[in-house]
């Protein structure tokens, strides 16, 4: 019997996986990296479960800077693979997923004109900071040169450009009078992470039918040859055999080896914190560019406009994996001072703080490396000595995330002994299939693939989903709808997120399956319009939905600084 309280699609794909009780590759983590070898090994015809004990993307991959970049400063750590690789990737995405990746515009301020010309060889050779010093420009200059080789693939971004004091003013005129320089370059923005995500997912789940996506399904143990696994909306447990186990649990891999019987010291991860503000004049300051730099206390600083809200971050501080990140107080202090660092004219305060979240990057182990020089790059750790294979994925980024499944992919089928029959190289991702990238081509694509939604409601599904709205709309245009949340949703597309995308709670729908929460916009009333629509779909009954309202409130609160009261029931 189909237990009511989960959507009919996750039921399934969770009896399937219970019934079978194997599978060829085990997945455990459904964050980025994980759903890119899940999307890789489908597309090779090889069967796959990926588990993750909260919702997909909903950990270390939902607190990014939002920012699909080649990493310039990972040249001074001499990383120049993994810079060479990123460039790449980044190029790459702005192809194949042109749905969620754009080209951001960065400049950096820049103070003087020596700065750190001599310290950067020795951090260069010994990885340790020294005394923090903002890095000049013959430096910056230096590095951007470099970092405009890696780019050279047909121009899929302009090369760097620099300006004097008074040339940098007239661009941009709040920025500090004391800069003496900026530099201008290209990276890329990432305007949902975890909507990307999800479309790497569905990629995966449409390319192998026999391939199954669980969330809210935690690895708590080892059966023998299988992993026990807990479904944590019922407390269910059942065991699971593979011919290879993955672990892709990213800052938490130390803690899932430990859980199946492995004591492992690889990770080493540190909390970044972000936040969130809806600020017009900050924004409009901006002028559209991502604002990067480095503080002088050798932190990397950026101010970037996003979704009209002005997202301010990032901090670099060791954490542990088993408590919650959450940005402090402390951190907000700090935001503020480098935002009148870049912008003295502006003021900021706590009220305009609309957001807020903090993530630990899934970094190796570094001891007495300083945090900001650890290495971005991944490896992968194999272990034979059990009845099962087991590969460890430690470090990686949202960057590079198609490169690393290929890769990670490629490792699994030298143990399957299978060959690779497709790369992922220039294949499209979902919604970037076709999307359209002119004015004149979106409004033609709306019209032809949304016909009847005015233009509001289909620019905001050709955003949301890229070309997969086609198939939203269609769902939608089946029956009878109503707004919800203010029009940023509506009934039946909140039916199409619960049965296609695995929509388990309501922090989910808030969270990750729209930007309600990151934008400013969630409150009580629209927490329980929304549990009130999604109880007829998921099977709540009241006690349930209530239940859903008050975690959900309580998440906001704790984890994304918000003050939400729980409206009281009629």
């Amino acid at each position: 019997m189909v237990d009511k309280t989960r959507s009919t699609r996750r039921a399934a794909e969770l009896a399937s996986v219970r019934e079978a009780g194997r599978t060829t590759v085990l997945i455990i983590g459904a964050g980025i990296n994980g759903i890119s070898l899940f999307r890789d090994l489908a597309l090779q015809g090889v069967d796959a479960v990926i588990v993750d004990r909260g919702d997909f993307a909903g950990g270390a991959s939902s607190a990014s800077s939002h920012m699909i970049h080649g990493g310039i400063r990972y040249l001074e750590n001499g990383e120049f693979r993994l810079v060479r690789e990123s460039v790449q990737e980044r190029n790459g995405l702005l192809r194949i997923a042109p749905h969620y990746v754009k080209p951001l515009e960065t400049t950096i301020p820049i103070y003087s004109t020596f700065s750190g010309i001599l310290s950067a060889p020795l951090r260069f050779l010994t990885h340790r900071s020294g005394k923090p010093q903002e890095r000049g420009a013959v430096l910056i200059k230096l590095g951007l040169t470099i970092y405009d080789t890696f780019s050279r693939d047909g121009g899929s971004v302009p090369r760097h450009r620099f300006l004097g004091r008074t040339s940098s003013l007239a661009e941009l005129p709040h920025l500090d009078p004391r800069i003496k320089y900026t530099a201008t370059y290209y990276d890329a923005s990432m305007h949902d992470p975890e909507r990307l995500a999800l479309d790497v997912l569905q990629d995966g789940r449409s390319a192998n039918p026999r391939s199954h996506a669980l969330n809210y399904v935690e690895a708590v143990g080892r059966d023998g040859d299988g992993v026990v696994l807990r479904d944590r909306e019922s407390a269910e447990e059942f065991t699971v055999r593979a011919d290879v186990i993955v672990n892709a649990s990213g800052p938490w891999t130390d803690l899932t080896n430990d859980a199946l019987g492995d004591a492992t010291r690889f990770m080493g991860g540190t909390k970044g914190s972000h936040i969130v503000l809806d600020h017009p004049e900050l924004l409009a300051a901006t002028q559209g560019r991502e604002i990067f730099f480095e503080h002088s206390d050798g932190r990397i600083v950026l101010i970037y406009p996003l979704k009209d809200r002005v997202m301010v971050g990032t901090t670099d501080i060791d954490a542990d994996p088993r408590e919650p990140a959450r940005c402090t107080e402390e951190e907000i202090d700090y935001f503020f001072d480098l935002i009148h660092h870049v912008f003295p004219a502006i003021e900021v305060d706590r009220e305009q703080i609309v957001y807020r979240f903090a993530g630990i990057r899934p970094l190796p182990r570094h001891e007495d490396t300083a945090p900001g020089f650890v290495s971005r790059d991944y490896r992968i750790e194999l272990d034979e000595s059990g009845p099962t294979p087991m590969l460890s994925l430690v470090g990686g980024k949202w960057t590079t995330f198609r490169a690393l499944g290929e890769h990670l992919s490629n490792r699994v089928l030298e143990l399957l002994g299978r060959p690779r029959s497709v790369s992922t190289a220039g294949l499209p991702i979902g919604g970037g299939h076709g999307f359209p990238r002119t004015t004149r081509a979106r409004a033609a694509w709306k019209q032809a693939n949304l016909p009847g939604a005015d233009a509001a409601r289909g620019d905001a599904l050709l955003t949301r989903y890229g070309t997969r709205a086609a198939e939203v709309w269609s769902h939608i245009e089946q029956e009878d709808d109503r707004p919800l949340a203010g029009g940023a949703l509506s009934v039946r597309e909140l039916e199409w997120m619960v049965e296609h995308e695995l929509v388990v709670r309501l922090a989910d729908v808030v969270l990750r399956r729209s930007n309600i929460a990151f934008v400013g916009d969630v409150t009580g009333d629209l927490l329980v319009e929304l549990a009130d629509a999604l109880a007829p779909l998921m099977g709540w009954d009241q006690g349930r939905r209530d239940a859903e309202v008050e975690a959900t409130v309580q998440l906001l609160n704790d984890a994304h600084g918000l003050s939400i009261a729980v409206p009281a029931r009629n």
